[in-house]
C-alpha cells in the first residue's frame, strides 16, 4: 500500500515530489513511470531463460497500477436510452478513449507473448552461461567491467556446437520476438503520428523547407523526376547519426510545408510564393522518404519531433 501511494503521488505531482508545482504533465509522468518500470524489470533479464517469479509478480502488479489510470481517460459518445414511457432518446455517456481502448489490450497481449517466449527456454539444456568467476572465460572478463551493473553473462555451447533442431528452434523464437517488436513499433508510430505537433517545436523551425533540408536535399526533392531509390543512393547513410539527421530534416520540412498550406492567405510569416500544388508534391515525396527510412532502419532512435511530442503531450 505504501509503495502504491508513492507511485501515484509521483504521478499526481508530475514527478516533482517537493510539491513546488514544477512537475511535468500528467501524460509525460505516466509515460516516464511505465518506461522506468520496464527498464528496471526487463533491464535485469540478461539470459534466455524464464523471468523469476518475483520479477514477473512485480511487473504485473506495478504495470496494473499504472494502467489503471487509463481507465479514467474517457471521451463522450452517443448512446440510446429508453425512458419510462418507452421512448428512445440519445444521451452522451463516457467510455475509455478510443485509442486506449484499442491499443492497451493489444499491448497487454504482446507483453504476455514476450514473457511466454522467455518461458519457452525453461527446459533447454544445449547452452548455458559462464559465471564471472569462470577461469575459462578469462579473456572475456579482462575486456569487461567487473561490477554487476556492467557485467553481461557469456553464452557457452558444446564443442560440437548446437544441434540442428536447436538452431531451427532458436531462429523460430527470434522470428516470434521480432514480430512482437514490429507490432509494438507500429502501435508506437501510430500513436506518435496522431499527436499534435507542439508549438515549441514549430517555433524552433526555420521559415522554409529549403533551410531545413539544405540545398542538396532540397534540389533532390524538388527535381522534375523524383526517384526514391536514386535519392537514397546519393545520400550517405553509413551511420545511425546520419540516418537520424536525415529523418530530423525531412520531418521538419514536412511540418513547415503543412504549416504553409494552412497559411495560404499570405498574411502569416509562414506564407510562401511556392504554389500549393508544388508544396503538396514536396510533402508527398518527403513522406515517401520517411516511410522508406522506417522500413530500412526499423531500430532508428526517436527523432526530435517524436521527443518533442512525448515531452509536451498533454492528453
Amino acid at each position: 500500500m505504501e509503495l502504491m501511494k508513492e507511485r501515484f503521488a509521483k504521478l499526481l505531482l508530475g514527478e516533482d515530489m517537493s510539491g513546488g508545482g514544477k512537475g511535468v504533465s500528467s501524460a509525460l509522468a505516466l509515460s516516464n513511470a511505465i518506461t522506468n518500470l520496464a527498464a528496471s524489470v526487463f533491464g535485469e533479464q540478461r539470459r534466455l531463460e524464464p523471468m523469476s517469479v518475483e520479477r514477473k509478480t512485480r511487473w504485473w502488479k506495478e504495470i496494473e497500477w499504472l494502467l489503471s489510470v487509463t481507465d479514467h481517460i474517457v471521451e463522450l459518445v452517443p448512446s440510446q436510452q429508453a425512458t419510462k414511457d418507452g421512448t428512445n432518446m440519445e444521451i452522451m455517456v463516457t467510455q475509455q478513449r478510443r485509442d486506449l481502448h484499442m491499443n492497451i489490450p493489444a499491448l497487454r497481449k504482446l507483453d504476455t507473448m514476450l514473457i511466454g517466449y522467455l518461458d519457452n527456454f525453461k527446459d533447454q539444456n544445449e547452452f548455458w552461461y559462464a559465471s564471472r568467476d569462470d577461469n575459462g572465460d578469462a579473456q572475456n572478463q579482462k575486456n569487461q567491467r567487473r561490477d554487476d551493473k556492467w557485467w553481461l553473462p557469456t553464452v557457452k555451447v558444446p564443442q560440437e556446437g548446437l544441434s540442428e533442431s536447436t538452431r531451427k528452434w532458436l531462429k523460430h523464437q527470434k522470428e516470434l520476438v521480432n514480430q512482437v517488436f514490429k507490432a509494438a513499433m507500429t502501435i508506437n508510430a501510430q500513436v506518435l503520428a496522431e499527436m499534435s505537433v507542439p508549438d515549441t517545436y514549430i517555433e524552433s523551425l526555420p521559415k522554409n523547407g529549403r533551410s531545413s533540408l539544405g540545398d542538396a536535399l532540397y534540389k533532390s526533392i524538388k527535381a522534375d523526376m523524383f526517384d526514391p531509390e536514386q535519392f537514397f543512393s546519393s545520400i550517405d547513410l553509413s551511420t545511425e547519426h546520419k540516418v537520424l539527421d536525415l529523418k530530423n530534416r525531412i520531418e521538419a520540412s514536412t511540418v513547415i510545408w503543412k504549416k504553409k498550406m494552412h497559411n495560404m492567405d499570405g498574411k502569416s510569416s509562414w506564407g510562401s510564393i511556392v504554389s500549393l500544388e508544388k508544396r503538396e508534391q514536396f510533402e508527398e515525396r518527403a513522406e515517401t522518404i520517411l516511410l522508406l527510412l522506417k522500413q530500412r532502419f526499423p531500430g532508428i532512435p526517436q527523432s526530435v519531433l517524436d521527443i518533442s511530442k512525448i515531452q509536451y503531450n498533454k492528453v
